[in-house]
C-alpha cells in the first residue's frame, strides 16, 4: 500500500551526506581524529567499533548536540557543520537515540507527533484563532501524516496507549516513528535493535529496510550486531581510537584484519 507519507517522500528525492577531516576533543582526550567519509543518496551506511571508539560522537557532530574543532558536515551540498540541533532537523536530520527519549506519559500518536514540532512554523493569526479553519487543517494535516506512519511501522493498535506501558521492542518503533515524523532525508540510528530479543530485532531490521527502500531515506546505523550490519548495509566505515581504519563491502570488512584486530577478534566472531 503507497500512502500519501511514502509518495511525498519519494518524491521529494533523496540526499548525501559527505562528512571531512572531524576532530572532536575533550580536554586532552580526542574522540574523533580526522575522520572522513561519504553517505551516497540512499544508502544505508553503518559505522562499526568498539566501545569508546567514537561512533556516539560522530552523529553528535552530524546532528548538532557537539560542535567539532575542526572539519565539515555537508548535507545535500549545504554545510550544516556547527549548526544548532533544531535547526539541523529542519534541514531533514532525523534521529533514533540509543536510550529510549520518549515521553511515558503520552500516547503513541502524541510522541510521534512531537517528531512534527518544528514544521509547525509560527502563523500568529491563524494559531491564535486555532480553530479558523486554515489553523485547523494544518493541525489535521500533520495528524494525517503522524496517522500514516503508524501505520507504515504497524503500531497503529497502540495509538492511544501511553507508551510507558509498551514493550520495549514496541518504544524503540515508536522512536523510529517519531524520527519519520520529522521528515528526514538522512536518519541517524544509533544501536536500534540494542537489547531487543530476536524477534524484536527481526521486526526492527523490516522497518529499517523498509524506510531505505520504500522511502529512500538516507541512513547512517551504529550497530553492534554484526549479523545486522552484514545482512542490511551497503557499506560499512569502522573507526577506533576515533580514527577511521577500514571502510568497505560488508563482507569485506567484516574479515578485514585490522576490523578483526579492534573489533571482531575481541568475541572471535568471523563471517
Amino acid at each position: 500500500m503507497t500512502t500519501d507519507y511514502m509518495y511525498r517522500k519519494r518524491q521529494a528525492g533523496q540526499k548525501g551526506l559527505v562528512v571531512r577531516d572531524l576532530t572532536l576533543q575533550f580536554g586532552g582526550v580526542r574522540a574523533l581524529d580526522g575522520v572522513s567519509f561519504e553517505v551516497e543518496p540512499g544508502e544505508l551506511l553503518s559505522i562499526i567499533g568498539p566501545n569508546g571508539a567514537g561512533k556516539s560522537s560522530v552523529l553528535n557532530c552530524i546532528s548538532g548536540f557537539y560542535r567539532p574543532q575542526s572539519g565539515s558536515v555537508v548535507l545535500g551540498g549545504h554545510e550544516i557543520t556547527g549548526m544548532k540541533p533544531h535547526r539541523i532537523a529542519g534541514q531533514g536530520v532525523g534521529r533514533v537515540f540509543q536510550n529510549v527519549e520518549l515521553f511515558s506519559h503520552l500516547t503513541v500518536l502524541e510522541n510521534v507527533m512531537l517528531g512534527r514540532h518544528h514544521l509547525l512554523r509560527p502563523r500568529w493569526f491563524s494559531d491564535l484563532l486555532y480553530f479558523a479553519p486554515r489553523g485547523l487543517r494544518r493541525e489535521l494535516e500533520h495528524r494525517k501524516v503522524a496517522e500514516e506512519i503508524l501505520d507504515f511501522i504497524e503500531i497503529e493498535r497502540y495509538r492511544d496507549v501511553p507508551v510507558g506501558q509498551l514493550s520495549y521492542g514496541v518504544q524503540k518503533r515508536v522512536e523510529l516513528g517519531r524520527a519519520l515524523a520529522m521528515d528526514p532525508s538522512v536518519l541517524l540510528l544509533d544501536e536500534p535493535v540494542g537489547g531487543m530479543n530476536q524477534e524484536e530485532t527481526e521486526d526492527m531490521v523490516r522497518y529499517i529496510l523498509d524506510v531505505k527502500e520504500q522511502l529512500g531515506v538516507t541512513t547512517i546505523l551504529i550497530e553492534h550486531h554484526m549479523g545486522v550490519v552484514v545482512d542490511i548495509s551497503d557499506r560499512v566505515v569502522v573507526v577506533d581510537f576515533g580514527r577511521k581504519v577500514a571502510e568497505g563491502d560488508p563482507r569485506e570488512i567484516a574479515n578485514h584484519p585490522e576490523v578483526q584486530r579492534v573489533y571482531l577478534g575481541e568475541s572471535g566472531v568471523t563471517l
